[in-house]
C-alpha cells in the first residue's frame, strides 16, 4: 500500500511537474511581452528630459510676461490717474504753462511745416522787392525816355534855327554880300600887333553896357556863333551886328592872319574883361578886338 501511494504520489508529482513546466513555457514570452510593452507605453507616455524641461520654462515666460503687461497697465493707468489728478489740481497759471509747454512741443514736432512757411515768407519778400526793383527800372527807363525825346527836340530845335540862319544868310542880295565882303576886307589890319589897341589903351570902355543877366544868356565863352550869320546894318565904313537883342560893331581892325571868310567860317564869341567888351575867335584864342555895343 505505501508502495502504491508512493507511485501515485510520484506520478501525481510528475504530472504536476510537467504541467507546470508546460504552462511555464507558455507563460514566459507572455511575460516577456508585458515586460517590453511596458518600456514601450513609458516611451509614448513620458517625454524627454528636454521638453520637461521647455515646458515649464515656457510656462514661466508666459507668466512673466503676463505679469508685466498687468504692471504696465497698471503703471500707465496710474499715470493717468495721476495726470488727471495734477491737471484738476494745477492753477490757470500752471494750465497756461503746461499748454505753452505742450504748443512749443507741436512746434518742435512740425520743423518741416514752420521751414515750409519761412520759405514762403522769403518767396514772397523776393516777389515784393523784384517787384520793386522792376518799378524802378520802369521809372528809370521813362526817364530815360523823357531825356531822349528833349534830347531830340532840342537837336530838331537847333537844325530849325540853323535852318533858318542859314535860310536868313541866303536870303541876302548878292549886292549886300559884296558889300558886307568889301567892308570886311576894308576892315582887315595890315599889321594888327601895332594897329590895335585895347579899351584900356583908349581911356575906358564909353559905349553901352549889357545887363549882366542878358550877357549871360546870350554872350560869353558857351554861346559861340557866327558873324555871317546875323543881321547886320552898314553905319558910315563899319558894320553893326545884332545878337541876343543888342547891337554891336567892330571897333579894331581884325587880324591879317585871320582866314579871308572868318567871318563865316570860324566861331566866335563875346566877352567881358576887366576894361571892356572884345570879340574872340575860337581858332586864334589869344587874339581879341575890341567891340562896342549900341541900343540900336
Amino acid at each position: 500500500m505505501e508502495r502504491i501511494r508512493l507511485i501515485h504520489a510520484t506520478a501525481f508529482f510528475l504530472a504536476l511537474g510537467i504541467v507546470g513546466s508546460v504552462e511555464a513555457r507558455q507563460d514566459k514570452p507572455e511575460k516577456q511581452d508585458e515586460k517590453a510593452k511596458p518600456e514601450k507605453k513609458d516611451e509614448r507616455a513620458k517625454p524627454s528630459n528636454q521638453e520637461q524641461q521647455a515646458k515649464p520654462q515656457g510656462q514661466q515666460q508666459e507668466k512673466s510676461a503676463n505679469t508685466q503687461e498687468k504692471q504696465q497697465a497698471n503703471r500707465q493707468e496710474s499715470q493717468q490717474t495721476q495726470k488727471r489728478g495734477d491737471s484738476e489740481n494745477q492753477s490757470p497759471q500752471d494750465n497756461a504753462a503746461k499748454q505753452q509747454t505742450q504748443t512749443k512741443r507741436q512746434q518742435e514736432q512740425q520743423p518741416e511745416q514752420s521751414a515750409a512757411k519761412q520759405q514762403q515768407q522769403r518767396d514772397n519778400s523776393d516777389k515784393h522787392e523784384q517787384q520793386i526793383a522792376k518799378g524802378q527800372q520802369d521809372q528809370q527807363r521813362h526817364q530815360q525816355q523823357e531825356q531822349q525825346n528833349n534830347s531830340r527836340n532840342q537837336q530838331q530845335q537847333a537844325a530849325e534855327q540853323q535852318s533858318r540862319d542859314s535860310g536868313s544868310s541866303q536870303q541876302h542880295s548878292s549886292a549886300q554880300v559884296r558889300q558886307q565882303q568889301a567892308a570886311f576886307q576894308n576892315n582887315r589890319a595890315h599889321s594888327w600887333q601895332s594897329e590895335h589897341r585895347t579899351w584900356q589903351q583908349r581911356g575906358g570902355y564909353g559905349g553901352y553896357r549889357v545887363p549882366d543877366d542878358q550877357f549871360r544868356e546870350y554872350y560869353g565863352q558857351d554861346h559861340a556863333f557866327r558873324i555871317y550869320s546875323l543881321p547886320v546894318v552898314f553905319v558910315g565904313s563899319g558894320q553893326r551886328f545884332q545878337h541876343g537883342g543888342y547891337w554891336f560893331g567892330l571897333i579894331d581892325p581884325w587880324p591879317e592872319y585871320w582866314s579871308s571868310d572868318w567871318y563865316d567860317s570860324d566861331d566866335v564869341y563875346v566877352n567881358y574883361d576887366r576894361d571892356g567888351y572884345y570879340l574872340y575867335n575860337r581858332r586864334y584864342p589869344s587874339d581879341r578886338v575890341a567891340i562896342s555895343f549900341y541900343l540900336n
